[in-house]
């Protein structure tokens, strides 16, 4: 028996292909882990994935206050049952109706992209982890009903892994988050191993920018181990696509330090092969552990 739900994600295909190339030129990490899922799962992701680009794309590319507010106000209008006649809100409005997911996160990564609108460098590490929080851990929590049954046990692991993602991302955008007059590493921190603007300026890898990028590498990987807690409650199904997301995402940290740390004049990335190899090593690693279990 067809339920409603599926026959929604057939009637809305189209809207949910424009969702899918979002996230297929945008994200080719993030579209060679999910798009593992089942089809309604990953067609889920890819739609909560083009809001939140959609989100940024408004800050980060635009500057656009306005953009922003209309990506509030068609939340606001599906949280009072109205459904903006687009491809985006028809794509989620089947979400919501298929998925037990919660607004507020996508409220609070909307607020993320507000400090991003009216950026105040980080003091502390705190400060750091609080932003990550609003720009990407709120994206774990939306994303957690798609890929688990039991949501409401792994709330936060799910918000580490989109704290240590962000991090991340600090760490290998250093130099374009600087042409934009943006210093995500905390205040704090620099002092710690004495860098300060002037020399991040210079785009030299010296000897204290290494300790300090390796500290805050250490942070963001303690984080990814941290959200390894969460697979045993995240749905079968999903665990191999979730898990090639965070290697894949983890990888880059190791990219940069095979690049000799240069994040001022190139934007690292992993390599196609490189996520064919570890999408093959999740797969095996995946069927080895239900093998065992299953042996047991």
């Amino acid at each position: 028996m067809i339920n409603k739900e599926s026959t929604l994600f057939e009637r809305y295909k189209e809207d949910f292909a424009y969702c899918e190339q979002i996230i297929k030129k945008h994200s080719k990490s993030f579209y060679s882990a999910f798009s593992q899922l089942p089809s309604e799962k990953a067609r889920s992701v890819f739609a909560v994935y083009a809001f939140c680009r959609q989100a940024d794309d408004a800050i980060d590319r635009y500057q656009d206050i306005v953009k922003l507010n209309e990506l509030e106000h068609g939340l606001r209008q599906m949280a009072c049952g109205k459904v903006l006649d687009a491809p985006l809100w028809r794509a989620l409005s089947v979400v919501f109706a298929k998925y037990d997911l919660q607004f507020q996160p996508f409220y609070d990564m909307l607020a993320g992209q507000r400090m991003d609108l009216n950026f105040q460098p980080p003091e502390t590490e705190a400060d750091l982890s609080s932003y990550s929080y609003f720009v990407a851990g709120s994206v774990g929590l939306m994303l957690l009903p798609i890929l688990s049954s039991q949501a409401g046990k792994i709330q936060e692991p799910a918000k580490k892994l989109g704290e240590a993602m962000q991090r991340t991302n600090i760490l290998r955008d250093i130099g374009e988050d600087l042409a934009m007059n943006r210093i995500y590493l905390p205040k704090e921190t620099m002092q710690r191993f004495e860098i300060t603007i002037q020399h991040l300026r210079q785009k030299k890898v010296t000897e204290s920018f290494i300790q300090l990028w390796e500290f805050e590498a250490l942070l963001a990987e303690k984080l990814y181990d941290e959200a390894l807690s969460m697979m045993p409650q995240i749905d079968e199904d999903c665990q191999e696509a979730l898990m090639a997301a965070l290697l894949i995402y983890r990888e880059l940290l190791t990219v940069i330090r095979e690049k000799n740390y240069q994040v001022f004049l190139k934007k690292n990335a992993v390599s196609i092969q490189r996520k064919a190899f570890l999408l093959r090593s999740v797969k095996q690693q995946i069927k080895t552990n239900r093998s065992e279990n299953n042996a047991r």
